[in-house]
């Protein structure tokens, strides 16, 4: 009897158990013949797309804001330039960078020299032009914060540049409770206690307002940039005994972010890139990356930065080291930093913010313009941010 009941139960479950297979089937077959239906049946996806944000910065780019020396066609025209930030007096200076050939990383007897850092392997750089310095609050709050929206008002005698920035997705609000942002509003202080989202997000606006196109550099424009033609530990050699020469680090400093400017540049007139604060670079950690370049092959990332909050799809590298650095070793041109997500911990939002890092004063970054933009809207996927981090962060977000 036992025997039969447990024949009619499994013979019960497998019933079950077609059925639900077949209705999976069939769900499956109806959605893949209507996908489209699904789109139009929502409505903040199609509102959303008609944000700035999902176009490419390619689209950005024609009849820029009279600016002649930013124009060069050839790496021989290319020349140091002031942009001013439109409806402002705020500026930033940008260095030339001419391209070249560099070994990446760190020999093995390097002192203070991690495993990340290898094997050491040559890399092409194009050129391009980065910021002097980092890039200051009083920039970065244009758009973080509003501010030139804001005083600029609204008015039907906007330009269609001032329209299209004006649109394009912004950070939420500070909550004011970070450390991190204790020098917003102040003069010659580098922006700090963003993502390395913001930043992007950051830069696709700066190409709207100025239609010259900037991005964040990849790990090898930084640390060719940082290392400036040398080969040592740091771009003014290997004796860390001159660092307070050139770096606010943690015993010069005891954590406080300096303003930019102060010390001495390194050989190709940058400033500020050993120490001060860390900054965000285009490309996601991983302690092989050097072991999967080809020798030779252009600066573009070997992994292509993401930034979908949490998860291993979240760690993205940060170079130079900060104030808040207390070991030399850190602040070397081949020093590989990583996010850790203890920078957000404190963060009282749900989901955590896509913006913000609350729990970390010295992250920030400087953006570069290369000669050559992208050619295709594939290729400049690479350095843009994913419009669908926001869209999804917004949904869930009533703040946004």
């Amino acid at each position: 009897m036992l025997l039969t009941i447990q024949l009619l139960h499994t013979q019960t479950l497998m019933k079950e158990k077609k059925a639900y297979l077949l209705a999976a089937v069939l769900g499956l077959s109806l959605a893949l013949a209507c996908p489209v239906a699904a789109d139009e049946a929502d409505p903040e996806r199609e509102a959303a797309m008609k944000n700035p944000l999902f176009q490419s910065a390619m689209t950005f780019l024609a009849n820029p804001a009279p600016l002649p020396d930013s124009v060069a066609a050839t790496e021989a025209e290319m020349k140091s330039y002031t942009e001013t930030i439109p409806g402002t007096n705020i500026t930033f200076t940008m260095v030339p960078i001419k391209g070249g050939k560099f070994t990446m990383g760190s020999p093995a007897s390097e002192e203070g020299r991690n495993d990340d850092e290898g094997p050491q392997i040559e890399i092409e750089v194009k050129p391009f032009w980065m910021e002097e310095h980092e890039t200051t609050w009083l920039a970065f709050e244009q758009f973080a914060l509003r501010y030139l929206r804001q005083n600029r008002g609204v008015s039907d005698t906007l330009t269609e540049r001032e329209r299209l920035a004006d649109a394009l997705a912004a950070p939420t609000n500070l909550w004011g409770i970070s450390d991190s942002h204790n020098n917003k509003g102040k003069a010659g202080y580098p922006a700090a206690g963003m993502t390395m989202y913001a930043a992007q997000v950051y830069c696709k606006w700066l190409t709207a307002i100025t239609g010259r196109y900037y991005r964040l550099p990849t790990e090898a424009e930084w640390e060719y940039a940082c290392r400036a033609g040398t080969a040592t530990r740091f771009s003014f050699g290997d004796d860390d005994g001159d660092l307070d020469d050139y770096a606010w680090w943690f015993d010069n400093t005891m954590g406080d972010v300096q303003q930019v400017k102060q010390l001495k540049p390194n050989p190709w007139g940058l400033y500020d890139m050993h120490g001060n604060i860390a900054e965000w670079v285009l490309e996601r950690y991983a302690a092989d990356t050097y072991a999967n370049r080809q020798p030779g092959t252009f600066a573009a990332p070997v992994r292509p930065a993401l930034t979908r909050v949490g998860g291993q799809d979240g760690i993205n590298v940060v170079r130079g080291g900060s104030a808040d650095s207390d070991e030399s070793a850190d602040l070397r041109s081949a020093r590989r930093l990583r996010y850790d997500e203890r920078w957000r911990a404190d963060d009282p939002q749900f989901p955590k913010s896509i913006w913000w890092i609350v729990n970390n004063p010295s992250i920030g970054f400087r953006v570069v313009r290369p000669l050559e933009p992208p050619k295709t809207e594939e290729e400049a996927k690479l350095y843009e941010p994913d419009p669908e981090i926001w869209f999804e962060y917004q949904k869930s977000n009533s703040r946004d």
